[in-house]
């Protein structure tokens, strides 16, 4: 394999890969990043074998195809620490040499044919989803997840999915986050006959790799795993085991509820100063209708107490 490629774009599609890869793994091969290199794309792949993921890498120019397991930490600190626009990079499958305009590496790898597989995107069924909304969703759920949950399925966000809409749910057993959206069915894809609930980690990468300018994204949810495609990226995951709680049940009928309009900034500014004197042992605030406004009260045993009107 022999190809020169511009340092920044590869950097960030390398640092991408690079935070699935393992510090630590009984399979030292996963401790490092593949790049396979053709005259048609270049594509970056990382996995701990849980999740996997796949970047298309730009600025290559591809002299002589082929592939090249790069280690992790010191390929990365090359990239990092360079100056150079451009590096060349030269592998027999034995080692690798990097090359800058005043500097030389060579870095010993390991055989590519012996690194896992990742997954590509070939799914004919799958949901079709905007990208800018999935990365709100995202940053809308993942927040109330709770990796360290055992009685339940929390380490994750629940997705739901329907002919022409995505609900995705996630809670620690305190909160929950409820975040609805139109998504297309595509091939009569669905997951119903199963829990697609995805790890909090691989959510949480996604929203990094993915760019809002990339129109849509595909998800295909099958029984133990999710694959997920949009612009540059592909990401596979396995999903999280054991039952997600009754999530609908947490919220009350509607009937009869009193609906209450408020101006998001000013709403938003009233609570955090009212959490200002909150602490670990209660960390609610609490709120008081009437006469025309809302009362936002904190207290905190040894931190004092606020309130704050709207």
């Amino acid at each position: 394999m022999k190809a020169i490629c511009e340092r920044e774009k590869l950097l960030h599609a390398f640092q991408i890969v690079a935070s699935v890869a393992p510090s630590r793994s009984p399979k030292p091969i996963l401790q490092n990043i593949k790049l396979e290199a053709t005259p048609e794309k270049t594509v970056l792949m990382g996995t701990d074998l849980e999740v996997g993921i796949r970047v298309e890498a730009s600025g290559f120019e591809v002299e002589s195809p082929g592939s090249v397991v790069l280690p992790r930490d010191r390929f990365g600190k090359i990239l990092s620490e360079s100056s150079d626009e451009k590096l060349s990079l030269d592998s027999d499958g034995g080692k690798v040499m990097v090359r800058g305009s005043r500097s030389e590496f060579q870095l010993p790898c390991e055989n590519p044919d012996e690194f896992p597989n990742v997954a590509a995107f070939e799914e004919e069924k799958y949901h079709e989803i905007a990208t800018r909304f999935f990365r709100e969703v995202v940053r809308r759920t993942v927040f109330a997840t709770d990796i360290e949950s055992s009685r339940y399925a929390l380490g994750g966000v629940l997705l739901e999915l329907s002919e022409s809409g995505l609900t995705a749910v996630a809670t620690d057993g305190r909160r929950l986050a409820r975040q609805e959206g139109p998504a297309k069915a595509v091939g009569g894809h669905s997951n119903d006959a199963n829990a697609t609930i995805v790890p909090t980690r691989a959510m949480q990468l996604l929203d990094r790799a993915l760019a809002d300018g990339d129109e849509n994204l595909r998800l295909a949810a099958r029984e133990n795993d999710v694959l997920i495609h949009g612009g540059r990226v592909t990401l596979y995951s396995r999903l999280v085991e054991g039952r997600f709680p009754k999530w609908r049940d947490v919220f009350p009928r509607r009937d009869g509820m009193v609906k209450i309009e408020m101006t998001v900034g000013p709403f938003h500014a009233a609570v955090r100063q009212a959490a200002i004197v909150t602490s670990d042992d209660r960390r609610g605030v609490d709120f008081t209708f009437g006469g025309g406004k809302v009362a936002l009260a904190g207290h905190g045993a040894e931190r004092g107490e606020a309130q704050v009107d709207l």
